[in-house]
């Protein structure tokens, strides 16, 4: 027992005395570690001027680091001895500290990467994304080199990409050419792409449903997924437009607008393929060519992690336009069955010559009033058509998807007008998670797919051609559109901008437009439409579609430059 105590005793005087001690030589390990951490090299973010200090973001982008470097340090652009006004952001500084924790050695790195755009004996003109250029002046000392082959100006060609290792006056060290063509270049990006995490989980849902495993993916999981998505996609394409000047935002408009246009006549080309399918009936042709006049959140939502992951930039205002695009869509499956019914179509959706189709009844006939007037099936529908526009445009408009995404938007461009400090903490949540919970929602759509695919038996081959090919066609319309507009601003949009825009030409609704249908079209089939729009196109659109819409895009761009 009293060796009990005086171990007790002894534990106390160790906590008493030992705890500050030991405090400090946490904080001084913090501190060694924290220089150590800053001794690596990092991402310059922006300068301080007046009490010069290099200021940088940590890896989620968020918190600011501030370090001040001596007057006197040396610092070193690719080689040559330059001032601390010649760093720029992005430059990959290596840093050197004295005993006071000051910066008094820098060692940057500079690498512009792009796409060639000019190139003669005396210059090369490059951009990153099609909007900057920057044009570095070649010199008898410039190198050039493809791989381990030393080449000459003469080589580079417009198109090829780049790495110029430029200094201080605009001069190009070295130049690193990756010489592709379109073919080899859509192979490099669909194996980057279908290796990467988003694509690995659609698979492995596919795998669930092949191998038959006995796992259901909770439905309530799936629906908190697709809400914190399209609030998230909303919340990050608001807080961008808050940063967008009013010219941009006039842009963002009459590109809309396009958009809008462009997805009517997408439905409407769609419709007219479909409708002479033999084995489709009427009005499952016309429900089909209103899925593909919408777009694919979730098509849209993989496009952005392919870019996201690519550092391939695009139009702030994009994810405002996958709301717009959604809603043709909607109106031509309508405007398209409301045809149907008017040329006789029975109740079951059968229209005259099709099997099954049974004739109307006789109309009979009303009192109304001292009138008699003729009522049949259509014309008591047209009764109460006005509580039935109310609920179809309520539909349309107040969609969940539709609406959480636009008040998604409102939220963070309200937000963010506000200033960057507001929106800060909650971009922990909308931003910087948004991958991880765009994997665990395309590993639903992976086992979705493949359940989907089954119901493709009984529609043909030509249907399954067409849920394969159209998304091509219906994607270079896209690219073709939005290099159109873009010339006729005379403004040069990413290339980003071109290929969410082609993938919302290419994508086929599974979310807006199935809600549409049934409410006012509970006659077609639930089934065929979503095996066309998830089980091929979406799958077809996520693995192979976008690697090669990139290339068609980046094709396009260089073919037909916006001077």
């Amino acid at each position: 027992m009293a060796n009990t105590k005086k171990l007790l005793v002894a534990l106390a005087l160790v906590l008493i005395f030992g705890a500050p001690a030991l405090a400090a030589g946490i904080g001084n390990t913090s501190q060694a570690e924290h220089h150590q951490k800053h001794d690596q090299t990092m991402l310059l973010n922006r300068i301080q001027t007046g009490v010069p200090q290099l200021i940088f973001k940590d890896q989620e982008g968020q918190e600011e680091t501030y370090l001040p470097i001596s007057p006197d340090a040396a610092i070193m652009l690719n080689g040559e001895t330059v001032g601390i006004e010649s760093l720029h952001p992005r430059d990959q500084l290596k840093l050197t500290f004295d005993e006071t924790g000051r910066v008094t050695q820098v060692a940057a790195l500079r690498v512009i990467s792009g796409a060639v755009l000019e190139v003669d004996q005396e210059k090369i003109t490059v951009t990153p994304d099609y909007l900057e250029k920057f044009t570095y002046i070649i010199t008898p000392g410039t190198h050039f080199v493809r791989g381990k082959n030393n080449l000459k100006a003469s080589d580079v060609i417009r198109g090829d990409h780049v790495n110029i290792m430029p200094i201080s006056n605009s001069v190009a060290l070295n130049i690193e050419v990756k010489q592709e063509n379109a073919l080899t270049q859509f192979w490099h990006n669909l194996i980057k792409n279908l290796f990467k995490p988003l694509l690995l989980f659609f698979y492995f849902g596919f795998l669930i449903v092949l191998l038959r495993v006995p796992f259901e993916f909770p439905y309530a999981v799936y629906q908190g997924l697709t809400i914190y998505l399209l609030v998230a996609i909303g919340w990050h394409g608001g807080e961008e437009l808050a940063n967008l000047s009013r010219a941009s935002l006039a842009q963002a408009g009459l590109y809309m607008i396009v958009g809008f246009i462009a997805n009517l006549l997408v439905g409407l080309a769609a419709w007219q393929f479909l409708k002479r399918v033999k084995k489709l009936r009427a009005i499952d042709a016309a429900t089909v060519a209103g899925y593909y006049g919408s777009d694919s959140a979730g098509t849209f939502l993989t496009c952005l992690g392919v870019l996201q992951t690519a550092s391939i930039a695009y139009a702030a205002y994009m994810p405002v336009m996958l709301a717009v695009m959604e809603i043709p869509g909607c109106l031509v499956c309508l405007f398209l069955v409301s045809r149907l019914r008017r040329r006789g179509m029975d109740a079951n959706g059968n229209m005259p010559g099709e099997p099954g189709y049974e004739a109307p009844l006789e109309p009979t006939l009303i009192e109304q009033g001292n009138k008699l007037e003729v009522e049949s099936e259509t014309t008591a529908e047209v009764h109460k058509g006005g509580t039935i526009n109310l609920e179809l445009l309520r539909e349309i408009f107040l969609n969940p998807g539709l609406f959480l995404l636009i008040g998604g938007i409102a939220i963070g461009f309200i937000s963010r007008l506000q200033g960057p400090g507001i929106t800060e903490a909650d971009d922990q949540l909308f931003v910087s998670l948004f991958q991880g919970m765009l994997c665990l929602f395309l590993l639903e759509m992976g086992m979705n797919a493949a359940r989907r695919i089954r119901d493709l038996k009984a529609a043909g081959k030509t249907f399954i051609a067409f849920g394969l090919i159209a998304p091509n066609l219906f994607a270079l319309f896209g690219i073709l559109v939005t290099s159109l507009f873009s010339h006729l601003l005379n403004q040069p949009l990413q290339l980003g901008t071109y290929v969410l825009f082609s993938v919302l030409c290419a994508a086929a609704s599974y979310i807006a437009v199935p809600a549409i249908q049934r409410l006012a079209v509970p006659e077609a089939s639930p089934t065929l439409p979503l095996a066309a729009s998830l089980g091929l196109t979406f799958t077809y659109n996520v693995t192979i579609g976008i690697p090669l819409y990139l290339v068609i895009s980046e094709t396009v761009i260089r073919l037909f430059p916006v001077v």
